[in-house]
């Protein structure tokens, strides 16, 4: 069976790789925006996507989800009428020891000698409990909001389910 791509940076065994002042050419984010639609509007509802499992979300994995959420928000029910914010932001710095599959290959390379690896993307680190992305909405348009974060919820690579949470009242 081939592996799925991001399969083997799912889980984490080491400790983060974060300290930028240490590390060259340090993949930028590729998430242009981590608060979309009415970011001032007064909602009833919080549904959020919250992890189930400890592990690392690569940060296209992020984005995608996070498209798919915003797509489908601002189709069905407008730019005003919800408020979507990625919570989690990819700090963890992936590394690669890349390897050569061509003939001759282990007379030009060391193998595992000196393997730290260099970077290739970025990830962040969840752990159960944890909220990925969330989106206000009001009472009326709460299916549609499931629904958009049922569909973000399956481009993450770790089991989640989503929570919904009334507005506090003010006292």
């Amino acid at each position: 069976m081939p592996l799925r791509p991001g399969h083997c940076y799912r889980h984490f065994g080491t400790p983060p790789y974060t300290r930028k002042e240490y590390i060259k050419s340090i993949p930028q984010v590729q998430i242009p925006k981590f608060d979309m639609g009415n970011t001032r509007g007064n909602f009833d509802l919080t549904v959020k996507v919250i992890v189930q499992l400890p592990g690392q979300i690569r940060m296209n994995a992020l984005e995608a989800a996070r498209l798919a959420a915003y797509r489908y928000l601002n189709k069905k029910i407008g730019e005003s009428n919800f408020h979507l914010k990625l919570v989690t932001y990819p700090h963890h710095i992936l590394r690669e020891n890349k390897m050569m599959a061509v003939a001759g290959a282990d007379r030009l390379q060391d193998g595992m000698r000196l393997s730290f690896g260099t970077p290739i993307g970025r990830a962040a680190r969840v752990y159960p409990g944890q909220c990925i992305l969330f989106v206000r909405v009001s009472e009326k348009n709460l299916e549609v909001a499931k629904e958009a974060l049922r569909r973000a919820a399956s481009k993450l690579p770790l089991p989640s389910r989503i929570v919904i949470e009334q507005k506090k009242a003010a006292s």
